[in-house]
């Protein structure tokens, strides 16, 4: 049975089943391991302070999103597929693992950040 994302061992959860999926991935996968070389053991925690804070607002997230995506893609050339594709894995993530209010509401943060994000980079 599924459960609500009640915390920041659930958030750690979701970020492993998610990246898994996104290194599996035909179309994101080059991103992360040939063109940025992700340090997985960085971002991953990194990624867990920014949905913690997104979801229970805990400051645990020190850092600004749109300057990172901006810098990535001047690595690599970014387009709505990519930000269509990342939402697609996180929500399907969550789906997949997770039922309830607070999962409800990552879903319609990460397609908030998926449209802003793509909307100043891709317009860029």
């Amino acid at each position: 049975m599924k459960k609500d994302i009640l915390n920041r061992s659930d958030i750690e959860l979701l970020i492993q089943l998610f990246y898994k999926k996104v290194l599996e991935d035909d179309l994101l996968s080059p991103i992360f391991n040939e063109k940025v070389l992700v340090h997985w053991e960085r971002h991953i925690p990194l990624m867990v302070d920014f949905w913690e804070n997104t979801l229970f607002f805990s400051g645990s997230y020190k850092g600004n999103p749109m300057t990172l995506h901006q810098h990535l893609n001047k690595v690599h050339a970014l387009d709505q597929s990519h930000f269509n594709r990342w939402l697609l894995l996180f929500t399907t993530t969550i789906d997949k693992h997770f039922k309830g209010a607070n999962a409800s509401i990552a879903k319609r943060k990460a397609k908030k950040l998926a449209s802003i994000l793509s909307g100043m980079i891709t317009k860029a």
